[in-house]
């Protein structure tokens, strides 16, 4: 049992399981009472999620790879029942939806995993995002399409080719080698969603990521883009490198997935607005407990688990207060907003809620005129 203090009171919590090693503690629900309870809206669309079966995974993941890089070593496939669990507990009190993503790695059965979204989303009034190979058919695209929760792809540069030795053996890939033009067309003329996680060791700021992303808004424009992670932008020299180039584009979205840094979310705020930006929590992995630190144009993950990667570690003391990843993320987002003194509620509902919304309901809208004219 564990004591944590909430206002004046003192409540009684055992740690919760979570996902993996993690688990939901005294720590976590003073973290929540104090810094995000009263700031968070009461509806949240989690629009950058991962969930799959685990018993879809066909190759283990090895200790080479676990050395390799870090998310190698948390990111743990969850299924849909604990992924709900783990909503429930980490917003106590709110109501929770999200956009899931496909499983975006050839160790595992991609079309399988595409099907257990399509069973496990409907009933839970989730949508998804099922991966997509480049060597698939337009009409592959089109059947994934056709399914009812599914509202667009999640292409990823990993899935153009299996390398069991490297995790980017295809980091520096054109988008459109992992996004071809055919997919395109079949995405445009649906007006589906695209949740696009960009090449490149330089991230979004590379002038081939730039000029390709505006390809592809100027050619498709009926495409639904969002950028995944601020475009990569998780240090505030990438952010002041890239997104300032695509503010005059308010048809391009990005969500916050994984950016713990308050400085890039300002950067993304300043230059993108509030009605550009969709929460994200790129969970699994940030159920992890701990901090980010930043160093130039590079970050080191601070945790409290005896990772490979974890080898500089701080003080008993100073991991004792480490709370959820995912929480020292919105709380970035919080300290962006009060920074540019962003308070207006309908501002902070935009982002972890209504621009997600605005865009499903845009996407399903289209998706239920296209069948209505199919059957008439």
């Amino acid at each position: 049992m564990r004591a944590a203090a909430a206002g004046c009171e003192t409540i009684i919590m055992t740690d919760i399981p979570l996902h993996f090693h993690w688990t939901y503690t005294a720590v976590d629900q003073a973290f929540w009472t104090e810094q995000l309870a009263d700031w968070l809206p009461p509806r949240i669309i989690d629009a950058h999620t991962h969930v799959t079966d685990p018993r879809l995974r066909l190759r283990p993941m090895t200790e080479a790879m676990r050395r390799q890089y870090w998310v190698n070593e948390v990111f743990e496939p969850i299924d849909a029942p604990t992924a709900e669990h783990c909503h429930r507990t980490v917003f106590p009190g709110r109501e929770v939806s999200c956009l899931v993503l496909g499983t975006p790695d050839l160790a595992y059965d991609i079309a399988g995993c595409n099907r257990y979204l399509q069973a496990e989303c409907p009933g839970r009034g989730w949508y998804s995002l099922p991966a997509v190979r480049p060597q698939w058919t337009p009409d592959d695209v089109a059947a994934l399409l056709d399914a009812p929760s599914v509202i667009g792809v999640k292409p990823y540069y990993n899935l153009i080719s299996p390398d069991e030795t490297t995790r980017d053996a295809h980091l520096e890939a054109s988008i459109f080698e992992f996004l071809p033009h055919q997919i395109l067309e079949v995405l445009d003329d649906r007006h589906a969603w695209v949740t696009l996680h960009v090449p490149k060791a330089d991230r979004l700021g590379h002038a081939d990521n730039v000029r390709e992303v505006r390809e592809i808004r100027r050619r498709y424009p009926h495409i639904v883009i969002v950028l995944a992670h601020l475009g990569r932008c998780y240090t505030e020299p990438h952010a002041l490198e890239a997104l300032p180039q695509f503010a005059d584009d308010d048809g391009l979205y990005f969500d916050t997935s994984a950016v713990l840094n308050p400085a890039s979310h300002r950067i993304a705020l300043e230059h993108l607005g509030t009605q550009r930006l969709l929460y994200g929590s790129d969970n699994p992995v940030f159920y992890m407990r701990g901090r980010r630190q930043y160093r130039g144009r590079t970050y080191i993950n601070r945790t409290s688990y005896p990772f490979h990667f974890n080898t500089d570690r701080e003080s008993p003391e100073t991991e004792a207060r480490y709370t959820l990843m995912m929480y020292e993320d919105i709380r970035a987002i919080r300290q962006a907003c009060e920074e540019l003194g962003i308070r207006d509620r309908s501002a902070v509902a935009a982002i972890f809620h209504d621009n997600a919304a605005r865009l499903m309901a845009g996407v399903m809208s289209h998706k239920r005129q296209r069948l209505g004219e199919q059957m008439s």
